[in-house]
């Protein structure tokens, strides 16, 4: 496989698990084991979309149990003899290798995954900013032998990019520390917050100036969390941002 592949550094390292929840979208040439005709093959490539039972391959870093998994969309963009090239929006832990092998029983000749290029990775899209591993080493040398901290800009972004498609709460700057010592974000510190919070949903909690505080869990919706002036609104669960940042605001006992 080739294609878009985020790597994190140091404290970044914690928002990991936000990205592999992250939607993903994929290129995928498909072989398939026998001649079937293209109308064929789109139909087929429809009756994926939407909400699928998948197990994993036996070949796989996780559990081989049944799960399901969401197909946002199935683009069919061409076909020459028994190869099929089609384009996929789906839910993180989808396997397109056994995407192909379904789609391949379902058209009753079988099928496998020849060739495959993840072209988005969460907010992370192939044309916006990706560079190469040559690129890394290279641009790395030039800061060893400059020392110019500017440079690593090139090859580096900010954590907070990692996380523009997870919805946010903003706090007051006297929760910041607070939060960062791990307590649950209570309503008085919410100033301001977008829209498609569920409750149990994943959200991330952000200074005013953009910066990054925790990934928590939301106790209430969008909604609620509006009319609530008091109680949890969030339950952190993964501290971001170093105490200290923010001057202390609230006195030992209060968390």
């Amino acid at each position: 496989m080739t294609g878009v592949l985020p790597v994190t550094l140091e404290e970044s390292r914690k928002i990991v698990q936000a990205l592999l929840l992250s939607g993903k979208e994929y290129v995928c040439l498909m072989r398939l084991h026998g001649d079937v005709d293209e109308a064929g093959v789109k139909d087929v490539l429809r009756e994926f979309e939407n909400t699928i039972y998948q197990r994993p391959p036996l070949r796989a870093s996780v559990k081989r149990q049944l799960r399901t998994r969401r197909i946002y969309y199935i683009d069919f963009l061409e076909m020459d003899g028994r190869n099929v090239l089609f384009k996929v929006g789906c839910e993180g832990g989808t396997y397109i290798r056994k995407l192909c092998f379904d789609i391949g029983e379902v058209l009753g000749c079988g099928a496998h995954m020849q060739e495959l290029r993840r072209i988005r990775a969460g907010p992370f899209v192939e044309d916006d900013g990706m560079v190469t591993l040559h690129d890394v080493a290279y641009w790395f040398m030039e800061w060893q032998k400059s020392g110019d901290a500017a440079i690593l800009k090139k090859i580096i972004q900010p954590m907070e990019k990692a996380l523009a498609l997870v919805p946010k709460i903003y706090i007051r700057d006297s929760a910041v520390d607070a939060v960062c010592h791990g307590a649950n974000l209570t309503a008085p510190g919410v100033l301001s917050l977008e829209t498609g919070i569920s409750d149990g949903s994943v959200v991330a909690i952000f200074t005013l100036k953009g910066e990054a505080v925790a990934l928590a869990v939301a106790e209430a919706t969008t909604e609620e969390i509006l009319n609530m002036e008091h109680g949890v609104v969030a339950k952190v669960k993964r501290v971001l941002m170093p105490r200290g940042t923010y001057p202390k605001c609230w006195k030992s006992g209060e968390i």
